[in-house]
């Protein structure tokens, strides 16, 4: 559980923006969008090399 406490004459708004820029910095969204489904072995594996195929690419075309 995430915790924010409010400073001394902190307005709402501030304390909501340092929670949520926690709650980024901790990765939940990502890991409950990742465990919403299954994703097969085979499939994280093939979306790893598309990943990297595509990083080189990138990186190949810059020099």
């Amino acid at each position: 559980m995430l915790i924010v406490n409010v400073k001394k004459g902190e307005s709402i708004d501030r304390a909501l923006r340092r929670y949520k820029r926690k709650h980024r910095q901790t990765k939940l969204r990502q890991e409950l969008m990742r465990r919403r489904t299954f994703t097969k072995p085979s499939e994280v594996r093939r979306n790893e090399l598309l990943d990297a195929e595509y990083r080189e690419k990138i990186t190949a075309d810059l020099f």
